[in-house]
């Protein structure tokens, strides 16, 4: 971690306008090429990003390779992904209608509808949530299934532009009928390894995400004690990232790591006021996609310190 604080303190940072999501990923793979931990990786690419919207996809993809870490095959672990589980009813996993099942010939076929897949349009790789029936106490059993976004059956359906970050777009995935076979299952259950993890994940990512891209505004626009917090909340966020992302402790420790996040882009409003009008105007516009999900981070720290109640 020291080398990757020392790169982002130390290293000018690169002013020059990134045009598209895909320029901007092969600026980062360039700037991570010697990066082998997601969080580390998450951090600079806040600090590369001239913008939230990449800072967040840079996050969001190193959260991705955290939650696979080990169980993706290294053809696709550093491909552009997108995590395909919410659809019409929403993303718990009784609204997941996706089905996988087994033909004759021993392969396995997918069909089933995805909503707001974040970055499919730009995905080479589909991590999609399915069911595979139900269990005996009639839940539905999940697992998390590697899928070819340009795979026969695939089809993508931008969704309309959100009102903030609209650079990183979204999909409805569609697909019938698509072929896979039991290699591009990953292993464990679906929803205890994959979708229940995954926000608190996201969430370090993410917010490790926008404190790089912080201190990158702070480096360039003042004042030097944003970056000295900013650098002291990387710290926090960077340990946070390899603990037990199901425990109760660590979603406690998170959320006051992400309230640290917060006053940390409250404070950055005043930085930003000394860039250029199009930089301002954009960070005044995306800063609050670090809102989303607030009611969920809540419910969360709730549950966390009632898990940790002394038993009577």
């Amino acid at each position: 971690m020291s080398h990757v604080l020392t790169r982002l303190l130390a290293t000018a940072p690169d002013l020059i306008p990134v045009a598209s999501l895909p320029a901007w990923r092969a600026r980062l793979d360039e700037a991570t090429s010697d990066l082998t931990t997601p969080a580390d990786r998450a951090l600079v690419a806040g600090f590369v990003a001239d913008r939230v919207a990449y800072a967040f996809a840079g996050g969001y993809e190193a959260a991705l390779a955290r939650l696979t870490r080990g169980r993706l095959d290294t053809a696709r672990a550093r491909r552009p992904t997108s995590l395909c589980i919410t659809e019409e009813g929403g993303g718990h996993p009784r609204a997941v209608k996706t089905r996988v099942t087994e033909l004759p010939d021993g392969r396995l076929s997918i069909t089933g509808r995805k909503q707001w897949a974040t970055g499919a349009p730009l995905a080479d790789v589909l991590l999609v949530a399915a069911s595979t029936g139900t269990d005996a106490a009639g839940r539905n059993r999940l697992v998390l299934v590697a899928v070819d976004a340009h795979a026969a059956g695939v089809t993508l359906k931008k969704m309309p532009d959100p009102p903030f970050a609209p650079e990183l777009p979204h999909a409805q995935v569609e697909l019938d009928g698509v072929l896979v076979t039991r290699d591009d299952v990953l292993p464990g259950d679906g929803y205890d390894e994959y979708v229940k993890p995954f926000r608190t994940i996201e969430d370090i990512h993410v917010f490790l995400a926008l404190v790089g891209h912080v201190i990158r505004g702070a480096r360039s626009y003042g004042p030097r004690e944003l970056v000295e917090r900013a650098a002291a909340a990387a710290l926090a966020l960077r340990e946070l990232a390899e603990m037990d992302a199901s425990a109760p402790e660590t979603h406690v420790a998170l959320a006051g790591a992400l309230e640290l996040g917060r006053s940390l882009l409250e404070r950055a409003d005043e930085a930003w006021k000394s860039a250029p009008d199009d930089v301002r105007a954009r960070w005044e516009r995306d800063r609050s996609l670090s809102m989303v999900a607030e009611r969920a981070r809540a419910e969360r720290r709730a549950r966390a310190w009632e898990r940790l109640r002394p038993s009577t």
